[in-house]
């Protein structure tokens, strides 16, 4: 699937775009199925926000249930100070996560990719697994804040081999928050460890590094369709959206096989519900 020019650039830059990756029924379809899922949610059940700011002060019982199921997740801003959401449900919801690829008809349809499958193996996942799926929403006027951070953080191999898998369902500019990376950036440390032991997390500090900035940070505009594949020490961000037109995208995060999967990892499986590859 790519090129020798691409997957030199994916080792230089630790990032490669790929444009008009999917196409226009594909992402109507997804689409649809997140509207309905939202459509279905009860808020009542829950009022958990996702935010990524002090994580393991805010990564709650709902949110680590969701590692092998369904759920919804408020914007950080969706409530006034009365507690009520201050603009319509549909326009409040952060994202849904985390296992939609597994169990979910519409979302396992569109990330059971053979063309995806060879991605993988051409950016070097010989065995792809594929540990979480999310689907996001960055929201007009209070889509959140996604801090600097590593996906390795999260899904940590040894050696380190997650590898991030972005689907534009929008197009994604500066406007409405689109993703910044450093280019080169991953061949820098790991920076963060999230660690989960059973119901209680902790982020470690690995490496006082700093994070990128404008001098070093390039913008990732994309139209919709663009895939965006990135290594899991990519450093990368994005913007609150503060502009009337939302920024959805879908994101899958995957590892290889043959590498050690850490057991501290917030997402694990066993024989009753065994990771999966992208076919």
């Amino acid at each position: 699937m790519l090129t020798i020019e691409q997957q030199e650039q994916y080792q230089r830059d630790g990032y490669i775009i790929l444009p008009g990756f999917k196409g226009a029924d594909d992402i109507a379809a997804l689409r649809a199925r997140a509207e309905q899922i939202v459509n279905e949610f009860d808020p009542s059940l829950s009022q958990s926000i996702f935010t990524t700011r002090d994580q393991a002060k805010n990564t709650n019982d709902y949110f680590l249930a969701s590692d092998n199921t369904i759920r919804c997740f408020f914007e950080e801003e969706a409530f006034g100070p009365d507690g009520q959401l201050k603009q319509a449900k549909s326009l409040s919801i952060n994202k849904i996560g985390h296992a939609m690829h597994d169990l979910d008809p519409v979302f396992r349809a569109f990330s059971a990719d053979p063309k995806l499958a060879e991605v993988a193996r051409d950016l070097g996942l010989a065995d792809a697994q594929v540990w979480q799926s999310m689907y996001i929403f960055k929201q007009p006027g209070i889509g959140g804040e996604v801090r600097w951070h590593q996906d390795a953080t999260y899904f940590e191999t040894t050696p380190i081999s997650v590898t991030t898998f972005w689907f534009a369902l929008e197009d994604a500019t500066l406007d409405n928050g689109c993703l910044w990376a450093e280019p080169g950036g991953h061949r820098g440390p790991l920076r963060e460890r999230f660690i989960r032991n059973g119901d209680q997390v902790r982020v470690e500090k690995l490496d006082a590094m700093p994070w990128p900035d404008d001098s070093t940070a390039v913008p990732l505009e994309v139209k919709a369709g663009a895939l965006v594949c990135f290594h899991g020490l990519l450093p990368h961000y994005s913007a609150p959206n503060r502009s009337p037109v939302s920024r959805h995208a879908y994101t899958l995060h995957a590892t290889d096989g043959r590498t050690q999967y850490a057991a501290h990892n917030w997402i694990q499986r066993d024989d009753s519900f065994p990771v999966r590859g992208f076919v």
